[in-house]
């Protein structure tokens, strides 16, 4: 394929959550995954202070080595992409040098995790530049990323979870003895989470009043606004990818399961990310009326956010085969090891295709009203 008709992908990672490392880790398997004869690659790191650099197209340098998190590089060329859809060029602005032209983007992969990139906030940037973009809008994004939210979109649409109390700052620090009298009448253990954020960061198991506050105030470390769920007794942890078609419509990937094992109670970063303490069971050992309940509620929790070209929807199956929704992530992590990745390579679709349906969804869905 001739260079000009090539695709311009600009993968943008990193950015300013604290799933900053996560984000450069997914980001540098999807640089690996990339065709380079049907795409020209322009990679994009957001640093944690928020400002976008042309990073190295290097996905080694991406790894998490030895537990050390990689993180983008700050010294890298300043970069510029301007709201304005009669350009959608990225401006490379070297110290001491004029600013110098990218040329257009065709289309962005935002593989960022958490607040200030799978939030909304950068969908809406994409959207005013007009350049196409992986995953879904402005809304769902933002719904999704705020649990509060999308349980109340759940409730709305019929959908069966765990009894919940969302504690915002404003409550916390005007009637905060209130916020974990409302914890608490959810009943013990329940796990406290940040609102906002991802990758078990400031997650917290409670089996009493006495640990609630200080649970509260771990999670606030990452969020003011804090979810509070109930736990749900001898429950399975099961997770299915969903993914668009060529014709637009959601399909369900085969289920996975996820076991935590050694000191680990539940599934958290360490158990996620630093050590070989959880096992991840694809496909999951269900009866196959259970799977089919999960995979028919994934697309049904996916519509009911307004989700669009990818998401990974959790899921609580209790001992009876009850299914209960926990939550929808619209950016999964997106390692090559990773739960979504792995449920779709068991589906028939493997790595370097599943990126480049993302790529030809973004293209064929554009920007604007839809």
């Amino acid at each position: 394929m001739a260079e000009q008709d090539r695709v311009r992908v600009a993968v943008v990672f990193g950015g300013r959550s604290s799933e900053h490392a996560i984000s450069c880790v997914s980001a540098g398997s999807v640089l690996r995954a990339l065709d380079r004869e049907r795409y020209e690659v322009v990679p994009i790191g957001v640093t944690p202070d928020g400002r976008w650099v042309l990073e190295r197209d290097d996905p080694d340098r991406l790894r998490i080595l030895d537990g050390a998190l990689p993180s983008v590089d700050a010294d890298a060329a300043p970069v510029v992409l301007a709201g304005d859809p009669t350009r959608r060029d990225l401006q490379v602005h070297d110290p001491g040098d004029v600013p110098r032209s990218l040329a257009a983007v065709d289309v962005v992969f935002p593989v960022l995790h958490g607040p200030y990139g799978e939030d909304g906030t950068i969908q809406g940037l994409l959207e005013l530049a007009g350049v196409p973009y992986v995953g879904s809008g402005v809304l769902a994004s933002a719904a999704a990323m705020d649990k509060g939210v999308m349980k109340s979109l759940f409730s709305a649409a019929g959908l069966e979870q765990t009894p919940y109390a969302v504690i915002t700052d404003r409550d916390w620090l005007r009637d905060r003895d209130g916020s974990l009298d409302r914890a608490a009448a959810l009943g013990f253990p329940v796990f406290v989470k940040p609102a906002r954020a991802g990758s078990s960061l400031g997650i917290s198991k409670v089996g009493d009043r006495d640990a609630l506050r200080d649970a509260v105030e771990e999670a606030r470390r990452h969020d003011p606004r804090v979810v509070v769920e109930a736990g749900v007794a001898g429950a399975r942890e099961i997770e299915c990818g969903v993914l668009v078609d060529e014709e637009g419509d959601p399909a369900a990937s085969v289920c996975a399961e996820i076991v935590v094992t050694g000191p680990h109670e539940f599934y958290d970063f360490e158990a996620k990310y630093l050590d070989d303490s959880a096992r991840l069971i694809v496909p999951a050992d269900l009866p196959d009326e259970v799977s089919e309940r999960v995979r028919r509620l994934a697309v049904r929790a996916f519509d009911a956010l307004g989700c669009e070209g990818l998401a990974r929807c959790d899921f609580f199956v209790r001992p009876d085969g009850t299914v209960l929704v926990n939550e929808v992530n619209t950016m999964p992590g997106f390692t090559a090891i990773s739960m979504f990745p792995r449920m779709w390579a068991e589906s028939g679709v493997d790595y370097p295709t599943l990126v480049d349906r993302l790529v030809r969804d973004a293209l064929r869905r554009g920007t604007g009203l839809r």
